[in-house]
Order: C-alpha cells, then structure tokens, then sequence
C-alpha cells in the first residue's frame, strides 16, 4: 500500500509545480503586455506572448479582474524578491536601487490599471494595497538603508516618501505622450546621490 500510495503521489507534486511553473509564465507575459498597452490589452496579444491559447488564459483566470489582480501580487512579490537580489548583483547599492525603482515603475503601470477595474471594490483594493506596503516598503527601505551606509545617498530618505514620490511622478504618464516619467524617476534617483 505505501509503495502505491508513493508512486502515486509522485506525478501530483510535478503536476502542481508545472502548473505553478504556467502559471507564472503567463503572469509575466500580462505584465509585460500590461506594462506596454495597459490592462484593457486583448487577451489575444497576452496568449500570443505567453504561447498559449486564449482559452488556457480564461480557465486560469476566468475574468479580467482576477488576471489584473493576480499579475498585481505577482509583480508585487517579484519586486520583493528581487530588491536582495539586486543588492547582491549590482556594481553597488545605489545602482541596485535604481534597478530596484525601474522595476517598481512597470509594476505602477499596472498598478493604476488595477485601480480602475477595482473602483467598484474598495475594499478589495484597499486589502491589495495594503499587501503591497507591507511587502515593498521594507525592500525599498533596505536598498536606501544600503545606499546610505556606502556613503551613496544621503541617509533621511524614508522609504515610503520616495516610493509615493515615484508613484506622483508615474501618474501623468498615460494622458500626454510628452510626458516621459520613467526620465523624471531617473532624475529623482540621480538626485538622491551625495557629491563626490
């Protein structure tokens, strides 16, 4: 019996994990199709990305809303993970703190779309943005904390202002196409450097 019961449960497992492994490899494809056509992006272009069919698209996440919601806390995990990762690639702590904010940038993209499909669930959205603070508040905090102990930035940034000021500058970026935001967050980075 234990001998069947094992090889059983061996198949399960790598099922699982292949469909994590799906799973994540058509979360990244939104995003990316997100980030450069915003959330109303037809699935179709999502499929097409990801090499999948529209249908597989709709029974891993049957609504709009559950995909937009579901790249969110994807993308908001993916920052997270990656903020200790940068730090430990990056030439230096400042150069993975801008690595780190460009990251942050396409998730805001996506971000504000979700904003709009959720409008009728503030509750819902209010539980997402919660998640989102108290995921990548802490990460931002330890690439400036780094920064600043190499002597980079100055050390009275606080993370959460700079995240929010990131954001205020990404809110223009959808109605004017003169308005180039990824730029201005470059700047501001730049910007928090201490003189050589």
């Amino acid at each position: 019996m234990k001998d069947s019961d094992g090889g059983a449960g061996h198949p399960a497992p790598r099922k699982r994990a292949d469909a994590r492994r799906n799973e994540r490899t058509l979360l990244d494809a939104a995003a990316a199709v997100f980030v450069t056509s915003g959330v109303e992006a037809p699935v179709r272009d999502i499929a097409s990305r990801a090499g999948v069919g529209v249908a597989t698209i709709y029974r891993h996440f049957p609504t709009r809303a559950a995909l937009i919601i579901a790249v969110y806390r994807h993308q908001v995990e993916a920052c997270a993970e990656a903020g200790p990762a940068l730090l430990a690639s990056s030439a230096s702590p400042h150069a993975a703190l801008a690595r780190w904010i460009n990251l942050f940038v396409d998730f805001l993209v996506t971000k504000h779309g979700l904003a709009a499909v959720l409008q009728s669930d503030d509750a819902g959205f209010d539980t997402l943005h919660a998640y989102f603070l108290d995921r990548l508040v802490p990460v931002c905090a330890q690439l400036l904390e780094a920064a600043a102990v190499a002597g980079e930035i100055r050390s009275d940034v606080d993370a959460y202002e700079l995240m929010r000021g990131v954001g205020n500058l990404c809110i223009g970026a959808d109605n004017n196409p003169r308005y180039d935001a990824r730029r201005l967050v470059e700047l501001l980075i730049s910007g928090l450097r201490l003189p050589r």
